[in-house]
């Protein structure tokens, strides 16, 4: 018998009603029974001991007030085996039935056999173009799946007989110790009936391998990492099973100008330099077509402009998002002796006035030298 705590072993509150111990259980004897992967048959034991006392009123409130001393007495729970119900017992084959029905997939007694196995889910990726994405589109695809056999119709043969290992009920009973417990016939996979004569085709399975075109339609607004469901166009279930699912997994391609940020486009657009100093008029793309865009005289490099509703409409919202263009200054290249004269001519003459003419650079030679003045201190 053991010695552990009966409400730690249930991982359950001393005021636990009636209900939050039976759900305990439940939760732990499916987690630790013999038959799972993660079984263990030592926990178990311990569970089934500890509830055979916390389900009984008067066993638990002998054992609250006593503990392992009150129920031990007489031999205690376990030596005498299991009661089958009735006053002052517990009645184990109404819990089994939940706890094995809920390992093994189906409640024992009642109900029909389990229909066929469920067809396995598919996965697609789908490349757009930013184009494509922010505009929505209709594409068609091809996959490669198990679709339902053509020749049979899915049935797998010319008939179906009852299965003979399980009679029809997809379900086999398997002693365990002094339990009877229900689990899946392995014959006929819990379909409860076996094929007669097998389609050649699909050898009884019902399925074959084939290519199917599904025509897609692309909401507008997409972006990478977005999923779209197409519910029972997987692989075909077998023997009657239901179809999987397709998933179609999004993909948007960089673009040579754009860059996406949710519902806002981001762009770098040169400029000549005499146009930050001066001001005037650009022309910016978008993805409707040209902008214009103004620049104030005076501008500096790298400053950001905002072009309200330029952006995208993402499809879960319909609020449409801005494009923001980062201007950023052209350095001219290949230029002539005069026109490189020209320049050292207008740059000298700013020399004659920094503080006027660059102040941000006045003010950045300004902290310079004080930082070497702090070094030589």
């Amino acid at each position: 018998m053991s010695k552990k705590d009966y409400y730690e072993v249930l991982g359950a509150s001393k005021d636990a009603s009636e209900a939050d111990l039976k759900k305990a259980y439940r939760k732990l004897a499916m987690k630790y029974h013999p038959d799972r992967e993660t079984g263990d048959d030592v926990k178990f034991k311990e569970l089934n001991e500890a509830y055979e006392v916390l389900s009984d009123k008067s066993k638990r409130a002998a054992y609250d007030q006593y503990g392992h001393a009150a129920v031990n007495q007489g031999g205690g729970p376990g030596a005498g085996g299991f009661h089958g119900g009735g006053a002052g017992g517990f009645d184990f084959g109404d819990m089994f039935g939940d706890i094995f029905g809920d390992i093994f997939g189906g409640a024992q007694g009642g109900g029909g056999a389990r229909r066929g196995q469920p067809g396995a889910d598919l996965q697609y990726t789908i490349s757009l173009s930013l184009e494509e994405a922010v505009r929505g589109l209709s594409r068609e695809i091809t996959i490669a799946t198990l679709a339902k056999c053509s020749d049979c119709n899915g049935k797998g043969g010319k008939s179906v007989e009852k299965c003979g290992d399980c009679h029809g009920a997809g379900r086999i009973t398997m002693q365990q110790g002094m339990f009877s417990v229900q689990q899946t016939c392995p014959t006929c996979r819990g379909a409860g009936s076996a094929v007669k004569d097998p389609c050649k085709s699909c050898r009884g399975e019902g399925r074959s391998r084939r290519e199917k075109t599904l025509s897609v339609k692309i909401p507008p607004g997409v972006d990478t990492g977005d999923q779209m469901r197409l519910s029972a166009e997987g692989e075909a279930g077998a023997q009657g099973g239901p179809d999987g699912d397709l998933y179609i997994q999004i993909h948007v391609d960089e673009h040579p100008i754009f860059k996406r940020d949710g519902s806002n486009l981001y762009c770098e657009v040169p400029i000549a330099y005499a146009t930050l100093v001066t001001g005037g008029e650009i022309e910016v793309p978008t993805l409707d077509g040209v902008a214009k865009l103004k620049i104030p005289n005076e501008t500096q490099s790298a400053k950001m402009f905002r072009l309200r509703g330029k952006g995208v409409k993402t499809a879960r919202s319909s609020a449409v998002g801005d494009l923001v263009c980062r201007v950023v200054v052209e350095t001219p290249v290949k230029l002539t002796k005069e026109q490189k004269e020209l320049l050292k001519k207008f740059q000298a003459s700013i020399d004659e006035s920094p503080k006027k003419h660059s102040p941000k650079s006045a003010v950045w030679l300004k902290g310079v030298q004080r930082f070497f003045e702090t070094l030589k201190s």
